[in-house]
C-alpha cells in the first residue's frame, strides 16, 4: 500500500515472518508430496531412529532422554515428525495453549503426515498471525525453562531455523536415497 508520497507502508516484524513461515511450508510440502512411503521410512544407516508401529499398533518417533552423544542417525520421517510434533505442536502446546505434553505418536506414511505437519503448521500460523509487536516482545516466562528471558520473537525465529534446517537435511537424505541403491528404481534407465 502506497501512502501520498509514493513510497510503500513496510510489512509489520509479523507480516514478514509470516511470509517466510509460508515459503518454508510451501519447500518442505514440495518435499513430501513428492516422496514414496519407502524413501520416507529409508534408514541409510544401521540404527536409526524413525518412526515405528509399537506393539499396540501406534506409530511413534522413536527417542530416549537423555540423548546419546551422539545421537543416531534421523529417518525423514523421525525428522518430519521432529518439525511437525515436537517443534510446531509443542511449542503452540506449551507457549499458547499451556498444555505441557510430549507427543511422539506419528504417521508411519507421507500422506498422513503430510495432513499432521499441516494441521500443525497451520496452528503454529494462527499463534503467530495474532502476535503484533507487544505480543512478539513478550517475554516466554516460565514456560520457557532456560529460555524464560527470550521474547516470541526468538522463539519463532528458533522455530524457523528448525524447519529450514531439517528440511534441507530431508533433501540430502533425498538425494542420497535416489543416488543409493534404495532409489536406483526411481532413476530413469539408461541405454
Amino acid at each position: 500500500m502506497a501512502d501520498t508520497e509514493g513510497s510503500a507502508t513496510p510489512k509489520s516484524t509479523t507480516d514478514e515472518l509470516l511470509a517466510l513461515l509460508d515459503y518454508v511450508h510451501g519447500r518442505i510440502v514440495g518435499q513430501l508430496e513428492r516422496m514414496s512411503d519407502e524413501e520416507y521410512l529409508w534408514e541409510p544407516v544401521a540404527g536409526c531412529w524413525s518412526v515405528r508401529p509399537g506393539a499396540d499398533g501406534v506409530c511413534r518417533a522413536e527417542r530416549t532422554y537423555p540423548e546419546p552423544e551422539p545421537a543416531p542417525f534421523t529417518t525423514i520421517a523421525w525428522r518430519v515428525w521432529h518439525i511437525g510434533a515436537d517443534c510446531l505442536c509443542g511449542y503452540s502446546d506449551r507457549f499458547w495453549d499451556g498444555i505441557d505434553r510430549e507427543v511422539r505418536e506419528w504417521p508411519d506414511n507421507t500422506a498422513e503426515a503430510l495432513v499432521e505437519l499441516d494441521k500443525e503448521w497451520q496452528r503454529f500460523r494462527a499463534h503467530l498471525a495474532a502476535l503484533d509487536d507487544e505480543g512478539l516482545a513478550r517475554l516466554l516466562g516460565p514456560a520457557g525453562g532456560p529460555y524464560a528471558k527470550d521474547s516470541y520473537h526468538a522463539l519463532v525465529l528458533h522455530a524457523l531455523d528448525e524447519i529450514v534446517h531439517h528440511t534441507a537435511e530431508i533433501g540430502v537424505i533425498r538425494d542420497l536415497y535416489r543416488a543409493g541403491d534404495a532409489g536406483r528404481a526411481w532413476l530413469p534407465t539408461q541405454d
